[in-house]
């Protein structure tokens, strides 16, 4: 439940106490309710990332049979043979380079995000901050 900030200056100290319990349960479900958003968004963007891999090293697997082709049709001295063969490699890695650019891509974007055992720590450290500075 959502409730509009107001001014408590003029609060009680037993008001500001008996409101406590209410304020750290509220902290605690953010703080949960975080922590899955988080492991949502994580194991989407991995499951992501991973896919781009897969179809990366699928187009490395079709790779290795061009090599051979290619390297077979070089020894028939066949030009118009290894040089498609050629230009079929040359399309394939970069079909290579570019998924797993898109996989590392999404791996970065996992990393930089922040999880909630950080944010848990920030917390606390500006609840200890804030006070060391009031005393």
């Amino acid at each position: 439940m959502l409730r509009g900030y107001r001014d408590r200056a003029d609060d009680s100290l037993l008001t500001l106490l008996g409101d406590l319990p209410e304020l750290v349960t509220n902290l605690v479900k953010a703080e949960i309710d975080s922590a899955k958003a988080w492991i949502s968004k994580t194991s989407k963007d991995a499951g992501i990332g991973s896919v781009w891999f897969l179809i990366a090293l699928f187009f490395l697997f079709w790779a290795v049979p061009v090599i051979l082709v290619f390297a077979i049709a070089g020894l028939s001295s066949w030009w118009p043979v290894w040089l498609s063969a050629l230009a079929v490699l040359g399309i394939l890695i970069l079909a290579v380079l570019l998924f797993a650019l898109l996989g590392i891509l999404k791996f970065r974007k996992v990393l930089r995000r922040q999880n909630p055992a950080q944010a848990v720590a920030e917390d606390i450290r500006i609840v200890k901050e804030a006070g060391d500075g009031e005393f």
